[in-house]
């Protein structure tokens, strides 16, 4: 495991990874490659990519290859993109920036118009660093583990293609909290606070917060509202219902298919997300920014 970069550290071998589907994000991939070579750096290319650029000449790679040997990877896309690629570049500890060519961009902060200024900064070591945690699922049918995965965002439990009620109990570090009757469950990190679980009437959470909040999808109560539980939490879902069979799933990846008496485990992953980004990054800019937050009486931001 490589030690986090210090504030000087200049990256030389960087990993790219963007949405071969989007041309949008290919076209900002270029720009960066040429960018990137003007500063003598080596470029490495995801092999799921390689196809759409061959006059680049580049090698490819997997993107666990790309955490074992880059010292950046820079993810061109959207949320989603830097979603799938940090839950495999975790357990390196290789640093991640975000190019967006997506919607909201909560973590890919980096303009299009801005690659070569701010990209240019991170080069020369002006960035500041976050550790994000993510969660990781385990799906037991009796003895036998049946599923697992996963996420940075958040794990949820769905009632699938069905539109019925689903039954489940909840138990928080082997304490029964409740059994409920609803769509579905949310258990969000802080990065997930400002997605799913947000539309969801969960709560902000601060990136920098040990903590997940779990928030029901349409339950059957008046009373039942997001539970905000510490990060370290061992968190474990029993389904009891009988005539559903629902779905969970990793960062809206495809689900495990459930079915009763399987129990859900989720904890805190080992391994944290090194999110890097450039000078000047504010939370709660992104948020006014994002979410259409007030200014400030003549402030553009």
């Amino acid at each position: 495991m490589r030690s986090p970069p210090v504030a000087q550290e200049k990256f030389r071998n960087i990993g790219l990874i963007a949405r071969s589907e989007s041309e949008q994000a290919l076209y900002s991939l270029r720009q960066l490659i040429h960018f990137l070579h003007g500063r003598d750096c080596t470029v490495i290319l995801d092999k799921h990519i390689i196809g759409n650029l061959p006059e680049m000449g580049l090698q490819a790679a997997s993107a666990s290859q790309m955490g074992e040997s880059c010292d950046l990877v820079i993810v061109v896309g959207g949320d989603g993109s830097l979603l799938g690629a940090a839950r495999t570049l975790s357990r390196y500890n290789v640093p991640v920036l975000g190019v967006n060519r997506g919607h909201l961009g909560f973590l890919t902060d980096i303009l299009p118009s801005e690659i070569e200024s701010r990209v240019g900064q991170v080069l020369d070591g002006e960035y500041s660093t976050e550790k994000r945690f993510l969660l990781d699922l385990e799906v037991r049918r009796g003895k036998t583990v049946v599923g697992g995965g996963s996420a940075l965002n958040d794990i949820v439990l769905l009632s699938g293609d069905s539109v019925h009620m689903i039954d489940f109990e909840l138990m928080i570090d082997g304490h029964f909290v409740y059994g409920q009757r609803s769509d579905g469950l949310i258990i969000s990190t802080p990065t997930g606070s400002t997605a799913y679980a947000l539309s969801g009437g969960g709560p902000i959470m601060h990136p920098k917060l040990d903590a997940m909040v779990l928030v029901p999808l349409n339950p059957h109560t008046l009373t039942s509202r997001p539970l905000v539980v510490a990060g370290d939490s061992e968190i474990k879902i029993h389904i009891t219902t009988e005539k559903v069979r629902p779905l969970v799933s990793c960062d809206g990846t495809e689900g495990i298919r459930l079915q009763v008496d399987d129990v859900i485990a989720i904890r805190k992953k080992p391994h944290r997300l090194q999110l890097i980004h450039p000078p000047g990054h504010d939370f709660y800019q992104a948020c006014r920014s994002k979410l259409g937050w007030s200014s400030r009486p003549g402030d553009g931001s």
